[in-house]
């Protein structure tokens, strides 16, 4: 086969550092769009992107020579260096050190963006830390609590 072709859907979820609530309404309405064409602009299409004051999720298709890692470096790194210019009390903004990436299926791919889009009325309910952890038993993926959070 002379072509190389992949789809792959990622679910990314990072928060804040130490999960600070920092993203205020007004930071939000601009920075879900810039994360979007942070994706865009790296090869990943993006489905859709949201989140709350203290952590963002972002679904996107991966760009089949990227690697999920080096996606993430770019996101956070570029809208940091972002946020830090936004407002002065995002001067020293921070991501979390680490992330969760869940695969997506192509079946999921609409009640994934409903869930993002109702990142608002879903944590009235619970916290990030109770959803992540959440992600990560429905994942099957084994964590140590003493390294998930900082």
């Amino acid at each position: 086969m002379p072509q190389s072709l992949a789809r792959v859907l990622v679910h990314l979820v990072f928060s804040t550092k130490n999960r600070a609530p920092l993203l205020t309404p007004n930071i939000r309405t601009q920075l879900h769009p810039y994360l979007s064409v942070v994706l865009n602009n790296d090869g990943c299409p993006s489905f859709q992107v949201g989140g709350v004051a203290d952590h963002v999720h972002l679904l996107f298709s991966l760009s089949r020579v990227r690697t999920i890692a080096d996606v993430v470096e770019n996101v956070k790194t570029s809208s940091s260096k972002w946020l830090k210019t936004k407002e002065p009390q995002l001067a020293d903004f921070h991501w979390q050190s680490g992330y969760g990436a869940f695969s997506v299926s192509r079946s999921q791919t609409d009640e994934v963006i409903k869930y993002i889009q109702r990142q608002e009325e879903h944590h009235k309910q619970r916290t990030f830390q109770q959803e992540f952890r959440r992600f990560l038993t429905l994942n099957e993926i084994d964590f140590d609590e003493k390294y998930v959070w900082d």
